[in-house]
């Protein structure tokens, strides 16, 4: 094979050599009864410690090292698979749209960075196993970063790029008795890097499993499964190619459940094509994800088994028709993610749990679909897709953004452009379409191939699109950035937009309906976020070219990291010292890095998404059954009656509501009549266990409220007494007192049973600690006033004198309360004055009054509401209200009304970067407690509520959570509302008007509080 010459991991015509042809995942035995046991004498791990070398660059590596005599057994020891930057060597960079070059080294397109560019070398030494002895053998590379060289025992074997599909070569004739050496050399930067700018770490190494294979002398290198239905669903034609090494005869069987259902012998040539009829085959979808069991045995002449090959085969047909995607004759509406692969232990290394933690929580919250952003991923999610039941937009390793966004869209030049209508790419961009096609063809799943990822337009990725088609014509092509050059707009069978507002989607659906419309991302769920999501999935039900969308995006990318004092914490771009980077922008996920959980977001998500709606009134409840193939009554149904946020009674319901139907139904609960509020539940579970769920779990749920008044009573007032000063006002009770300060402006205590409750004087409060979203529309720059107000209000105005124009508060004496009122200037352009009164009872209860009178050219106000400060004893809350996750004005969907517990640490969001998080909206009463159950209740009417351990602006001044203060306070913010948190996107997209304070009218908000 001759040497390597490296000069060609310059040259973008230079992707493969000697690379076996790409072909199907599939897994072969010798035999039925090893297949059974999982007993694969074919395959031999070569995972585990290998010997390593690094360098900063090729020109420091070390020469000839991969020849026999050269001896690496005292090289340091890798684990394989592993990106080398997670053991030890370089660093992770999390870099957007930016090349990771840049700013450091001037690059043209296809060229690769000379200053700094690691190589990794690799060593393995193993001797071939006996069951291999005598076959032809091979390697398997399943994943380099991001290309890879390989010797045998000083022999050049090949060169592989395409950092996610495999690269495999035989190794047959350089394969010698005891000992071989394997060597590899992986380099981080090759010019194929110029089209893997995906928004994620960047890594290198060997990151996915590496083995050993062995074949047959009959042995069958490709399988392609096709399951053709007919136009009535209920006759496919199941269509079996095969590729053959030699000519041999072949058994094939159709089983499902165990049960054989056909079963034939035929001829095995060298390229075969087999046929099976099948009579009303179960149909597979994501509510029903039915598998049959194909087998194929094949042997030699003689008639002996040689190897065989076991493929699960789902029957559906996905296909266009009128300008809508339709799955098995139904019109299909995506509730999708995109999903990057990433580990926050082990970077694009992700263990089979994480992965099935990953679909577990997925099927739970009702997501149907994932995009693979932006690259094929490891074998084993399309497997568990097809058994979970997840439909797979299958993306192809491509992105560009960075050599396009500016140059191309700002400038109108494409010549920077990459791959465009280079011709010097075509060939790279074919292959990678083929190697994941090949690999993954055979996956039910997978319903629509894609030609990657913000990569602009043009010739290259038109013929990739037309590659797909060629391919597989049962299958839809998808690719977003026609939508930045509309030159081959066939690229592309639907029309993929990201981020578009609702209004932008049927404006332009307005104009143009030729495809159906997807968001390939949409709502973006940076920190705390996704608001307004469910404008979308409603737009889903009214709007039938509306397809749906994927969410950007599954999981934060974040990676365990200690700080200086040995605490772990998720860290993200740039805690790395990876410059140039993006920060905290890899922080998008649903679920949190780290363990993998689910965030406060997936709330919404579950509700937004799930497949049968509840409409309740106070005797009936309209079910829209939203599924395509399944009837409600393939759950369990129950209606649950809660009085005052406590269960009352829970009661079976049936229901038989059709795929695509709805109906109304009568409740068998009556319509209460004794005085409360009720919340009416409507919660369909399932009847069965299954794999990503147990019996009981509830998928969809609907629910009402209404309240029956109580007849006002007359109550006897409390005696309280009153004390006046020069300085100080005091009202006192049987069991408390209080005492509101003039020079300080506010209550300076408040006791109750002899303790005191309160710690600082409490304040209105006009601010929040920015969300990312609040980062990305430049929230601060807006509404900063509002900051200045919260923090620096007064009851004294800059007037001169001892006490410069303090301001009296005004009192008032009734019959059953006193009440005190405080007026406070807030340093504002223009400026501007809010009032708070105290009204205090008798009984130790002090209704609280906000008030704010308009004034132009304020900008938005983030809240509206009173701040309090409680010693951290107080760390138990109660709330009867919206939950159990915390709500926001527009992200409640997926709450329900009821009493909820937890700690007021529970409450703190464990966003990458601390920001907003924790408030309940719709909350009746709110309490928070010492361990004993002595604390403050708050009661309003529908108010919002946050207790957490940290002030806004102590928050906002964090960039980790290490950087929090340690916690010596509960803060109670009670308000009447916080704005939206958005969710669009998060460079620009502000809160939906609706959802925005009204500042152009008086403002007015009550509450009370009061010691228990």
């Amino acid at each position: 094979m001759g040497t390597f010459n490296y000069d060609l991991v310059k040259d973008p015509t230079y992707f493969n050599d000697n690379r076996v042809a790409a072909h199907s995942d599939h897994k072969y035995y010798a035999s039925v009864e090893a297949m059974e046991q999982d007993v694969d004498n074919f395959r031999h791990s070569l995972n585990g410690l290998w010997k390593f070398h690094y360098a900063k660059n090729y020109n420091s590596t070390i020469p000839g090292f991969e020849k026999t005599e050269y001896c690496c057994k005292s090289w340091d020891d890798i684990r394989v698979p592993a990106h080398i930057q997670m053991e030890g060597y370089d660093v992770p960079q999390y870099a957007n749209v930016q090349y990771p070059w840049e700013g450091r080294e001037e690059v043209e397109p296809g060229q690769i960075p000379e200053r700094f560019n690691p190589v990794a070398s690799y060593v393995k030494y193993f001797e071939v196993p006996e069951e291999m002895e005598g076959k032809k053998v091979f390697i398997s590379f399943q994943g380099a970063e991001s290309g890879i060289a390989v010797w045998l025992n000083g022999n050049f074997v090949g060169y592989s790029e395409d950092t996610f599909t495999p690269s495999e070569f035989e190794l047959t004739p350089y394969l010698k008795e005891g000992e071989n050496k394997l060597a590899a050399q992986v380099f981080k930067w090759t010019s194929s890097s110029w089209c893997e700018d995906q928004d994620f770490f960047r890594f290198s190494g060997i990151y996915r499993d590496v083995y050993l294979y062995a074949i047959p002398e009959v042995h069958v290198s490709d399988v392609k499964i096709q399951t053709l239905l007919d136009d009535t669903f209920t006759k496919a034609d199941l269509v079996i190619d095969t590729k053959a090494t030699k000519a041999g005869k072949v058994k094939i069987t159709l089983s499902k459940d165990g049960k054989k259902l056909q079963s034939v012998e035929e001829t095995l040539a060298e390229e075969s094509q087999y046929v099976m009829k099948v009579e009303n085959p179960e149909l597979w979808s994501a509510e029903s994800p039915v598998l049959y069991d194909l087998l194929l045995e094949m042997m030699d002449e003689n008639g002996q088994v040689t190897e065989v090959i076991p493929q699960r085969v789902g029957f559906r047909r996905f296909e266009m028709k009128d300008s809508i995607m339709m799955l098995n004759g139904k019109r299909i509406v995506f509730k999708g993610v995109n999903r990057h692969e990433f580990s926050s232990v082990s970077g694009r290394v992700v263990s089979r749990e994480e992965l099935i933690k990953d679909l577990v929580t997925m099927k739970q919250n009702n997501i149907n679909a994932i995009r693979t952003c932006h690259y094929p991923d490891a074998v084993g999610i399309y497997e568990l897709c097809d058994e979970y039941g997840i439909y797979m937009i299958a993306e192809c390793n491509l992105e560009s953004h960075g050599s396009w966004d500016i140059s191309a869209e700002q400038t109108g030049d494409f010549s920077k452009v990459v791959p465009c209508d280079r011709p010097e790419w075509m060939d790279m961009m074919l292959d990678r379409v083929n190697s994941m096609y090949q690999r993954d063809k055979n996956h039910p799943a997978i319903l629509i191939w894609s030609c990657g990822n913000e990569a602009f337009g043009g010739k290259v990725i038109y013929e990739m699109s037309q590659l797909y088609r060629k391919m597989d014509p049962n299958r839809l092509v998808h690719y977003e950035g026609v939508y930045h050059d509309r030159r081959y707009n066939d690229t592309s069978d639907m029309e993929s937009q990201m981020y578009p507002s609702v209004e932008a989607i049927k404006e332009f659906l307005e104009k143009d309906r030729s495809k159906p419309f997807i968001c390939c991302e949409y709502t973006h769920a940076m920190g705390n976020s996704c608001g307004g999501m469910h404008k979308y999935t409603d737009l889903t039900d009214t709007e039938p070219s509306y397809q749906g969308g994927f969410i950007w995006d599954y999981i934060d990318q974040s990676i365990y990291k200690k700080d200086r004092y040995g605490k772990e914490f998720q860290a993200y771009g740039g805690d790395f010292n990876d410059r140039p980077c993006d920060y905290n922008f890899s922080g998008n996920g649903i679920a949190y890095g780290g363990e993998r959980d689910a965030s406060p977001k997936m709330q919404d998500v579950k509700f937004n998404y799930q497949n049968i709606s509840a409409k309740v009134e106070k005797d009936q409840v309209t079910i829209v059954n939203k599924n395509l193939f399944i009837n409600t009554d393939s759950f369990d149904c129950f209606v649950v009656l809660a009085k005052d946020g406590k269960e009352v009674k829970e009661v079976p319901m049936e229901t038989h509501v059709a795929p695509l139907s709805e109906e109304t139904v009568s409740l068998p609960i009556p319509v209460q009549t004794l005085p409360g509020e009720y919340a009416v539940t409507v919660s369909f579970r399932l009847k069965e266990d299954t794999v990503w769920a147990k019996r009981g779990h509830e998928v969809a749920f609907g629910q009402g409220v209404y309240k029956v008044e109580a007849p006002a009573k007359a109550v006897k007032p409390a005696r309280f007494e009153v004390i006046r000063s020069g300085h100080d006002f005091g009202v006192r009770g049987e069991n408390f007192d209080v005492l509101f300060s003039y020079l300080n402006g506010g209550l300076a205590s408040y006791r109750y049973g002899g303790v005191e409750m309160i710690q600082m004087i409490p304040r209105p409060n006009f601010w929040r600690a920015p969300v990312d979203n609040d980062n990305g529309s430049l929230m601060q720059m807006r509404c900063g006033q509002w900051k200045l107000a919260s923090m620096y209000l007064s009851h004294k105005y800059p007037t001169g004198g001892h006490y410069p124009g303090m301001h009296i508060p005004e009192i008032e004496v009734l019959d059953d309360s006193a009440k005190i009122t405080f007026t406070y200037a807030m340093p504002t352009t223009p400026a501007t004055e809010c009032k708070l009164s105290y009204q205090v009872y008798g009984d130790g209860s002090i209704r609280t009054t906000l008030t704010y009178d308009p004034v132009e050219g304020l900008g938005d106000m983030p809240e509206f509401g009173v701040m309090f400060k409680f010693d951290a004893d107080y760390d138990n809350v109660t709330w009867y209200g919206m939950g159990p996750e915390e709500t926001y004005v527009d992200r409640c969907e997926g709450a329900k009304l009821g009493i909820y517990r937890n700690k007021v640490e529970d409450n703190m969001a464990k966003y990458m970067v601390p920001q907003e998080c924790g408030n309940k909206v719709g909350v009746r009463w709110a309490s928070v407690t010492d361990r004993k159950g002595r604390g403050m209740l708050f009661t309003g009417d529908a108010m919002e509520f946050s207790a957490l351990p940290y002030t806004p602006h102590e928050m906002e001044n964090a960039m980790h959570p290490f950087e929090l203060p340690q916690v010596h306070y509960t803060v109670v913010r009670v308000s009447k509302q916080q704005m939206g948190i958005a969710g669009d996107d998060s460079w620009g997209a502000k809160p939906l008007p609706e959802y925005l304070i009204k500042t152009d009218e008086k403002m007015e908000f009550t509450f009370t509080f009061k010691g228990i």
